[in-house]
């Protein structure tokens, strides 16, 4: 299996050189694997620390947003850049562990006959604060009951998925948190997965409850008229003679 890791970053310098450490260290026994960081227009010593590493891990690449553009459009930015079919993402803040991605690439093996197009994490016991986890949950109930994808949590940061799968969906900024009903209006299978998730180390989230809300709101509609707007027909081809 040959996989890119993704990761977006805004203002995470602290947390760096540990996380890829942690990715390099879950990943070395795969054939083939890049580590791909998007720094999103961070002005801290992101990207300062992200070149300081490259020398001492062949597999990181670093791309670079001259201004923020948003976690969505860095994740695109990363998959378009990636070489291999599978992708990962991971949150840059370190609360999602490398470890759990050999484990979704196990799941993903014993699914050969039917194989999904996404592996959704799922964060059964978050160790955030409980308004983010109230949140958290208000907002997957809530999509839940509108898009009805059957995925428990979009908004964990760990995911794999198909390359090709993935840019063939319609892009909009925050998409990453309807990934798994858009593969799922254009045909794909989704299978959630129960994943660990860490305490912050350092740091703070760079995405309010308050800024969420408003644009969700906005982002459920869209999506609700892309489903609408969208048909999966059943093709046959006449046989020949």
């Amino acid at each position: 299996m040959k996989i890119s890791v993704v990761v977006p970053v805004h203002n995470e310098a602290e947390n760096i050189e540990t996380l890829v450490f942690e990715i390099h260290q879950a990943l070395s026994g795969l054939d083939a694997y890049e580590i791909i960081y998007v720094d999103d227009g961070s002005f801290d010593d992101t990207s300062a620390k992200l070149l300081q590493l490259m020398p001492q891990y062949a597999v990181l690449r670093v791309l670079k947003h001259r201004q923020s553009c948003g976690q969505s459009r860095a994740i695109h930015s990363g998959v378009l850049a990636a070489r291999y079919p599978w992708i990962a993402t991971l949150d840059g803040d370190g609360q999602n562990d490398p470890a759990d991605i050999p484990r979704l690439l196990a799941i993903l093996r014993q699914h050969q006959e039917d194989q999904p197009w996404m592996l959704a994490g799922y964060r059964r016991q978050r160790k955030d604060t409980g308004w983010r986890q109230f949140s958290s949950k208000f907002a997957n109930a809530v999509r839940q009951a509108v898009l009805h994808d059957h995925t428990p949590d979009t908004g964990c940061g760990l995911k794999l998925f198909r390359r090709d799968k993935f840019l063939s969906l319609p892009y909009f900024d925050h998409m990453h948190r309807f990934l798994p009903a858009l593969m799922q209006m254009t045909g794909g299978r989704v299978v959630s997965v129960n994943v660990s998730h860490r305490r912050r180390k350092f740091g703070v989230s760079k995405y309010g409850t308050l800024d969420r809300l408003m644009v969700g709101v906005i982002d459920l509609l869209g999506v609700v008229w892309l489903k609408m707007r969208h048909s999966l027909p059943v093709i046959t081809e006449a046989p020949r003679g």
